[in-house]
């Protein structure tokens, strides 16, 4: 989180770009609706009015006049008023005043900022003294949004920019940003075929040959290594009556984003936004004994959740997406030997990556359901597992599931920026919903507790952090190509496809570039498409049986024998190194 002084200096930076627009372009030109600070820095949000249009060729023009208010060192005073004053204040503003009537609303002072004596917006605040004390800033991009991001309302324009407390501090982030764009999934994903996205599809990736391959790879590990933890892997249905999620309570907490239809005997259908309650549909099915807990039920089906448009992001927000899950019965003194259990696999998992996380412990939201003793519980026991845990955890107030709280993983990629994939939740009211029930070692019926857990997470949203993690260049074993043979004329073909026929052989996925092209434009071609190996054969190699081996990242390894090369890539493949030979 950024510390309370950037805040103040990102805040104000945003009044200083709203009062340059005026300066430049009048007030009437524009309707200012919000403009927050933001994690990244900040936006301000207008409507343009009479065609008005501002665009980022614009931005040195407005960066320039941001200057002069900086260099103005103009004062920034905060003032409380009446609702009364704020309405006539911003009676020309129908953004303010629906803001003005929210505020009231909800029983909130109304507080407003001026800039000097010519600048004055509704704010809550926090800032800076005077507009001095911005000290780096630069405007990004420019975009459009919803009002409220909802797409029922109107579309605004809203121009980022973030500001720093330094020079040093801003290059550095701008220098970010130009790695992050050149990682971006969006381009580089279907750039190498792995998938792409069609406006008749939102938010549902067309997963092409290639990205296939590496959603197969991911949960073909996946499977080996729950199998050996005795997971038992189960399919359920795509689309329930309502009546599953009104016993789940997922139609009064989360039905806005359901996709629903009704048949024509108008019963109301949902489309699987999530495999809880079929799982414990499953587990309701026959008696159980005490003997069977930990019972671990996995499920990796296709999941539909109805987001506005407006949120959709590449991979990683979509409408259709599926997710390593799993639904864990156990007894109550299971809870702990479980959760280690299930945080092992976690570092394993993200360890095969290179990939580093911490914990985030969930607490009880707002709208909870149950009672709030056994929420108390709950959070304990979760707090004293990551306590003994030996892993870096805070706590996210109110980042609780409505049923229990969790522990969600949120990793860091290769820049260093945080997302949050997998979660594991702790249940001790869906049980008591669907009246889930075991026998114990008394005989006595007793409801078990419920660990829903994801490892990976949205395998979309998985594979495009892995993606930008990697710009594109995955571990061998987890490449949808990992070797490419370039004979350099015609007459090394037969070789090339004897070569071929013996990788394949041990499971290698390989290819030959035949095309009428010199070999250095084919290295380039196979370099791009971010292939580990490129197996080059000339006249000596096809004479003598072996192979000339370069790799993606330029090193030429020079000439070895054809099972010496497949013993190697066999090694890494097997044991899912992250490098390339040496």
């Amino acid at each position: 989180m950024q510390n309370d002084q950037l805040l103040k200096i990102r805040h104000s930076a945003e009044h200083v770009l709203t009062q340059a627009m005026e300066n430049i372009y009048g007030k009437d030109k524009f309707y200012m609706a919000m403009g927050p600070a933001t994690e990244d820095g900040f936006y301000f949000d207008f409507e343009p009015l009479n065609d008005f249009k501002v665009s980022e060729e614009d931005f040195p023009k407005i960066e320039s006049e941001m200057s002069k208010i900086i260099q103005k060192n103009l004062p920034i005073t905060r003032k409380e008023i009446t609702l009364d004053e704020a309405k006539v204040l911003f009676k020309d503003n129908p953004y303010k005043v629906e803001w003005l009537d929210s505020i009231s609303d909800r029983g909130e002072s109304i507080s407003i900022y001026w800039t000097g004596d010519q600048f004055v917006d509704l704010c809550a605040g926090p800032h800076l003294e005077s507009t001095g004390g911005i000290k780096a800033f630069k405007l990004l991009s420019i975009a459009g949004a919803y009002w409220h991001g909802d797409e029922k309302n109107k579309m605004l324009t809203r121009i980022y920019g973030t500001a720093f407390e330094n020079q040093k501090e801003l290059e550095k982030y701008i220098e970010f940003l130009q790695e992050a764009k050149k990682r971006d999934h969006r381009k580089i994903g279907p750039q190498l075929g792995i998938f792409f996205l069609d406006e008749t599809a939102p938010g549902m990736p067309y997963w092409l040959p290639k990205g296939t391959i590496i959603i197969n790879e991911l949960l073909n590990f996946w499977r080996i290594e729950h199998q050996k933890r005795g997971y038992l892997e189960t399919i359920t249905p795509l689309l329930n009556k309502k009546k599953l999620y009104e016993i789940s309570g997922h139609w009064d907490h989360y039905k806005q984003h359901m996709f629903i239809s009704k048949t024509e005997d108008k019963q109301t259908y949902c489309l699987k936004p999530m495999n809880c309650p079929n799982a414990m549909t499953i587990f309701a099915q026959t008696k159980h004994s005490y003997r069977e807990l930990p019972l671990r039920l996995s499920d990796c089906d296709v999941l539909h959740r109805n987001e506005k448009s407006g949120e959709l992001l590449g991979l990683l927000r979509v409408q259709k997406f599926s997710q390593d899950d799993a639904h864990i019965f156990v007894k109550e003194d299971q809870i702990k030997s479980e959760y280690e259990n299930i945080l092992d696999i976690a570092k394993l998992f993200y360890s095969i990556f290179g990939i580093n996380f911490k914990i985030r412990l969930g607490t009880r939201p707002d709208d909870f359901m149950g009672d709030p003793k056994i929420w108390d519980k709950a959070e304990k026991d979760l707090k004293d597992i990551m306590d003994s845990s030996n892993i870096e955890y805070f706590v996210g107030e109110g980042e609780g599931a409505f049923y229990g709280p969790k522990l969600d993983i949120m990793m860091s990629d290769f820049l260093g920026r945080e997302w949050q994939t997998g979660t594991i939740q702790l249940d001790f009211q869906l049980p008591q919903r669907f009246d889930l029930k075991y026998t114990d070692s008394d005989g006595q019926e007793k409801m078990p507790v419920v660990i829903h857990r994801v490892i990976y997470g949205s395998l979309e949203r998985f594979v495009g952090i892995l993606i930008e993690h990697f710009a594109g260049a995955f571990p061998v074993w987890l490449s949808p190509l990992q070797a490419r043979i370039i004979p350099i004329t015609d007459k090394q073909l037969e070789y090339a496809k004897t070569v071929e026929a013996k990788l394949k052989e041990q499971g290698i996925r390989v290819d030959i570039d035949d095309k009428p092209e010199t070999m250095q434009n084919k290295i380039r071609n196979a370099a791009g498409e971010k292939i580990p190996y490129f197996l080059i054969l000339g006249g000596r190699e096809a004479e003598a049986g072996t192979i000339s081996l370069r790799q993606r990242d330029g090193q030429d390894l020079g000439t070895m024998a054809l099972d010496q090369f497949l013993s190697q890539i066999k090694e890494q493949i097997d044991t899912k190194s992250l490098n390339l030979i040496k």
